[in-house]
């Protein structure tokens, strides 16, 4: 499921830390990866050791090897993984989370700005993944989990407010799952974006690791680097120096509508990572720079809201659609502009 994956993980094309390395004996008899890896990690699964090789986190010899691959006598043999040697505990903090729905299967929740969601090198505490093993029991865990993850199916960045779907069960995150990989959910999302957006559109473009700066994606042309994404947009309202778009995505790449609308000359506001976060169009007035200035202090981050979020129910088997309203900086922000532009044309 390349889809999921890279939504939750975001670390494609990351760096890789080793783990563990074994050099198997002179004597060694020739057996599969898996049992030799696990007879000396007692305390990991096949499955799990199975998927570390299907995503090419197993170097035999400094070459990436499939679950198949047979250990051979003086082999190195090694477990690398996107994150530095240090086990992720699960701190179960009491953060309080806004719940849209909730029913046994599972809950969608709000998620403010400025919070991370799942804890990974550098954020172990405060995270919204923290917040939900305080508030629910016995989240279940996908088999290849190594981030600390219960319950997720993906995810949205850390300024990016507004919807996720969390499940409570372990079918319920397997169907959940498959839907994200097939494309079946339905996303939606409104972007504030510097520039005057003249008509609807779809940008398509691999998005991969930047080769400038490894924290951003960039876009690429259709070929071997990145992944193919996929997102449309449709105009909701004009500011003539910004305008207002919800974007559709149909794939879920990392980054996937900062990095498109960026790459069509259309930063989101305020986007510190994407160069939303200066001045982009109008002309630098003093009083301009102001007005630039107390907008950008009423979010952190980026102007993105996961506004509406649709799934097929794991058990009523009925597609249902939730929506939310922009958070309170974010709907400041449009007010601002509506009376910026009211006054301008006076």
């Amino acid at each position: 499921m390349n889809e999921e994956i890279e939504e939750i993980e975001g670390v494609e094309e990351e760096e890789l830390f080793e783990h563990y390395r074994f050099k198997a004996d002179p004597g060694q008899e020739i057996v599969r990866i898996d049992k030799f890896l696990i007879d000396r990690l007692p305390n990991t699964s096949r499955n799990k050791i199975q998927n570390a090789a299907k995503s090419g986190n197993i170097i035999v010899n400094g070459e990436k090897v499939k679950q198949n691959y047979k250990v051979k006598p003086k082999d190195e043999v090694s477990l690398v993984l996107p994150y530095p040697v240090r086990e992720i505990e699960l701190i179960a903090q009491d953060i309080p989370i806004e719940i849209h729905y909730e029913d046994d299967t599972l809950v969608v929740v709000n998620k403010p700005s400025n919070m991370v969601v799942h804890p990974a090198y550098g954020n172990y505490t405060g995270t919204l993944v923290n917040a939900l093993v305080y508030h629910f029991d016995n989240l279940p865990y996908r088999i290849n989990d190594y981030f600390g993850r219960p319950g997720l199916v993906h995810r949205l960045d850390k300024h990016t407010t507004g919807l996720m779907v969390v499940a409570k069960t372990e079918s319920a995150l397997t169907q959940l799952a498959k839907q994200f990989s097939d494309r079946t959910t339905e996303r939606r999302y409104h972007a504030l974006v510097w520039g005057d957006v003249k008509e609807d559109g779809t940008v398509i473009g691999h998005i991969g690791r930047s080769l400038k700066n490894r924290k951003m994606m960039g876009v690429f042309p259709e070929g071997d680097y990145g992944k193919h994404a996929v997102t449309h947009y449709t105009v909701l309202e004009r500011f003539g120096l910004v305008t207002l778009v919800e974007c559709k995505l149909e794939t879920g790449r990392t980054h996937q509508i900062r990095a498109h609308m960026k790459h069509i000359g259309h930063p989101l506001f305020n986007d510190l990572e994407y160069g939303g976060d200066s001045i982009v169009r109008g002309t630098p007035s003093t009083s301009y720079k102001k007005f630039i200035q107390n907008c950008f202090e009423l979010i952190p981050g980026q102007a993105l809201h996961a506004k509406t979020l649709g799934f097929e129910h794991p058990v009523k088997k009925e597609f249902m659609r939730f929506d939310s309203e922009l958070p309170e900086g974010f709907a400041k922000i449009l007010e601002k502009w509506r009376k910026y532009v009211i006054a301008e044309n006076e």
